[in-house]
């Protein structure tokens, strides 16, 4: 009788694990998964590099400034077009070792332009830190950083802190989701990266 009863207990315990989803419940593995399997989290950083003439706040800017400092990038002063005051602004141009950096990250179709994007760096998730769970929301904290995709990001992106976001997560019928449109106070991935804080 006893082996029965243990028997029956175990049966409706593998029916009842068969019915769950390893998605139905939120754990830091799950979030984590969700998190950098998400084309918004997947997208690589772009840096927007423009050369002739610029304003002297874009020529200052960090990013210009780490350019400058590897010799990719030489300038001379110019006159400022009206959209571009007050002066000075700058005549840039890539040098002979920028062209040679640069060329290899180019689309062919952008090789003649004066404004480019090339790809930077992408980012890469360190952990999930905490999940706050109400009902069938969620709000998960995460902590990452920015991982360089070639010579132009490693000088742009080598010693980037990591940052900490805070996602919103829903339960659908099929499991939790990263949110895609923030319902009430939730943030989305894209919100949660560009509002992210330096990690302490």
């Amino acid at each position: 009788m006893r082996k029965r009863s243990i028997s029956a207990t175990l049966l409706l315990l593998a029916l009842l694990l068969s019915s769950c989803s390893p998605r139905d419940f939120l754990t830091r593995r799950l979030a984590a998964d969700l998190i950098s399997t998400s084309s918004t989290f997947k997208t690589p950083q772009q840096f927007w590099l423009q050369t002739g003439i610029i304003s002297n706040k874009d020529y200052l800017s960090p990013e210009y400034l780490v350019l400058q400092r590897h010799g990719w990038i030489s300038a001379t002063a110019a006159r400022c077009p009206p959209q571009l005051v007050p002066p000075p602004c700058w005549d840039v141009l890539l040098t002979p070792s920028g062209v040679d950096t640069i060329r290899t990250l180019l689309m062919p179709e952008d090789a003649g332009k004066p404004a480019f994007n090339v790809p930077a760096a992408r980012r890469e998730l360190v952990e999930v830190v905490g999940i706050a769970k109400q009902g069938t929301i969620a709000d998960v904290d995460f902590t990452w950083r920015w991982i360089p995709l070639n010579e132009l990001g490693a000088a742009l992106y080598s010693n980037q802190p990591r940052y900490k976001s805070t996602v919103g997560f829903r339960n659908y019928d099929d499991g939790w989701r990263v949110l895609q449109a923030a319902p009430r106070s939730a943030q989305t991935l894209d919100d949660a990266l560009k509002n992210a804080e330096p990690a302490p």
